[in-house]
């Protein structure tokens, strides 16, 4: 008997959720609609944004300011950008390397991170730790986001 009931309850529950489908969404509701977050326009604006998980002009203008460092690996749908070591011609005894991390959809200031991470060559030539000047991350977080900002209008016209 408790079978019986099982499986009414389980043919029940699936004719409602099959009831909603729709020429719109042949598969059935989403979990969003389900649990009411499914039509709200910050979500619907989201889903629009296809293709990577993060914001399309702050990884492109990510991709074109640092384009002087060597890109190790970059993940769009976690929105990290690591870059390998750099060493600047005219100062061969320091090396540079780069993290971006890009933590929102939307094209805001707070949705970028940018992480530095500077070694010196000691007297015996081993690269060891220096400080970064903070500065020097909050120069490139604005470069990323004036471009990501030009990208934004050249895309709106």
């Amino acid at each position: 008997m408790v079978l019986v009931r099982g499986a009414a309850l389980a043919l029940i529950a699936s004719g409602a959720l099959l009831s909603a489908c729709s020429a719109e969404r042949p598969f059935g509701p989403t979990v969003g609609d389900v649990f009411g977050s499914g039509n709200t326009s910050v979500s619907r604006a989201a889903a629009a944004q296809t293709g990577i998980g993060v914001n399309a002009f702050l990884w492109r203008a990510t991709l074109d300011t640092m384009s002087f460092m060597p890109l190790a690996n970059a993940d769009p749908w976690g929105g990290v950008i690591n870059y390998d070591w750099f060493i600047d011609p005219q100062t061969p005894s320091e090396r540079f390397k780069a993290t971006v991390f890009i933590l929102d959809t939307r094209l805001r200031a707070d949705a970028l991170n940018v992480t530095i991470t500077k070694e010196v060559r000691d007297a015996s030539g081993q690269w060891t730790g220096a400080p970064v000047a903070a500065q020097t991350e909050t120069d490139l977080e604005n470069a990323i986001l004036t471009k990501a900002r030009q990208l934004n209008l050249q895309n709106a016209r």
